[in-house]
């Protein structure tokens, strides 16, 4: 079974950054969109970025558009999230997934492969 092993995270001052990895090991999700999720308490879950299979497509929630950043590398089978500028309103536990099925979306549902998440900290 393909896991996706996260890695990155941990207390930040607010305005620093932090690189989140996620790799795929045991298999492949290459031709599948990916995405980061946050968590923060008592609210739902929500995707943050999503790339599709190519790297060239992405999406960005509203409150990270110019701060964080999405990106793959298909031959490590790793997704990345550079994050920078960090607000105290970022703080939540972040997971990585994989999209259950080929083509967009950035629906919570839809993603069936999920990291274990991790908190992600920022002071003020």
């Amino acid at each position: 079974q393909v896991q996706l092993v996260e890695s990155g995270g941990g207390l930040v001052q607010a305005g620093g950054s932090r690189r989140r990895s996620c790799a795929a090991v045991g298999g492949t999700f290459s031709r599948k969109y990916r995405g980061w999720f946050r968590q923060a308490p008592g609210k739902e879950r929500e995707c943050v970025a999503a790339i599709d299979s190519s790297g060239r497509i992405t999406y960005y929630a509203d409150a990270v558009k110019g701060r964080f950043t999405i990106s793959r590398d298909n031959d490590k089978n790793t997704v990345y999230l550079q994050m920078n500028s960090l607000k105290p309103e970022d703080t939540a536990v972040y997971y990585c997934a994989a999209a259950i099925r080929h083509g967009y979306t950035t629906r919570v549902d839809e993603y069936g492969s999920w990291g274990r998440g991790t908190q992600v900290t920022v002071s003020s």
